[in-house]
Order: C-alpha cells, then structure tokens, then sequence
C-alpha cells in the first residue's frame, strides 16, 4: 500500500480525533464542572503560597532591619519563671502542683498525729506495715493508676480488699483508695 500524502494525512487524523470527542462529549459535559472547580482550586492555592512565600521574605528582610525586642508581657508567665518548689521533707504528699494526687514520695511513711500527752516530737513517722502478697507479686509499688486499673479484673475480692488496706496504710493516695473502693463494690455486686 502506498503512503498517502502528508496533508491527507493529517486531515484523515484531525477527523478522527473530532469523531473520538465527539464521542466523549457526554462525559467532558459531566466532569467539566468539577475540571473547572479543581482548576480554580489549584490556582488559589498556587497564589496563597506565592503571598505567603513574599509574606516570609518581607518578614527576613524587615528582621534584618528592625530587629525584633525579646520582651515578655506582663501577663505570660512560664514554668521557669516560677520559683523551684522543695518537695517536703516529712514524707507528706503534695496537695498542691500538677501531678499532687499522682506523686511519690521516697518514704512510704505517713506522720502520726500527736497529742498533749505525747512525748515524741510531732514528726516521728511509723514505718509502712508488710506488703501483702498480691502487691508483691503484681509490684505495685511501681503501678500508676492507669496500670492498676488495667490489671484490676484478674484479682480477687480478698486480693483487692488488701490492697486497699495496705493503700491506706501505706500511701493514702486518694485516686487509688477510690479505683480499688469502686472495684471492691463492683466485684461483690455482682
């Protein structure tokens, strides 16, 4: 077969492509306003990074400029302004702060309370009674709260009754006297 020429070619190919849109133009129709949408979205986009691409040189060059004051207002206040807090020394806990209801002291001792006929001075602690067991066993010690809770549904009624003796012997942390008090109830209520 013998090649057709050049600008046959071309007409027979542009006819072709008419005839293929043609075709598709039910479709371009539909997908046309979301093709224009997205354009104009694209657009938008390109010129906010563009302003905001001027916005951080213009803000380079007036720094170079004007140097910026490293002042402080009068109403922000930061933890390293704050004065250092000494944590206190007769083993009590913190009623005050942040973390108050979650932190450990180093002793596990709680002050007496003395009286008038008393001799000893009022800041004798008593040593923390015998762990039972459980706590042993599951170091609970070391638990937060979270962990507790956590390993709460495989213990006893008993497991649980002394660990919250042993709480409130020991520590006296409130949040955990409470997660094992509702436990405890849970568990015989049921």
């Amino acid at each position: 077969m013998a090649t057709a020429p050049y600008g046959i070619r071309l007409l027979v190919g542009a006819a072709v492509i008419a005839i293929e849109e043609t075709r598709r133009l039910p479709q371009t129709i539909i997908m046309y306003p979301m093709t224009v949408a997205s354009t104009v979205a694209q657009i938008v986009m390109k010129m906010q990074q563009d302003l905001a691409g001027l916005a951080i040189k213009g803000d380079a060059a007036l720094e170079t400029i004007f140097p910026p004051k490293d002042e402080q207002p009068d109403w922000a206040t930061f933890d390293e302004d704050l004065p250092a807090e000494d944590p206190p020394a007769n083993g009590e806990r913190q009623t005050e702060g942040r973390f108050a209801l979650y932190s450990v002291t180093d002793s596990i001792t709680k002050p007496t309370k003395s009286t008038k006929s008393d001799a000893a001075p009022k800041s004798t602690p008593k040593t923390a009674p015998e762990p039972p067991p459980v706590a042993v066993e599951m170091d609970y010690e070391s638990l937060t709260l979270a962990q507790l809770r956590a390993r709460l549904t495989s213990l006893t009624v008993a497991d649980l009754q002394a660990l919250l003796t042993y709480e409130e012997a020991a520590k006296a942390r409130a949040p955990f006297q409470t997660l094992l008090a509702n436990r405890i109830t849970r568990a015989t209520a049921k």
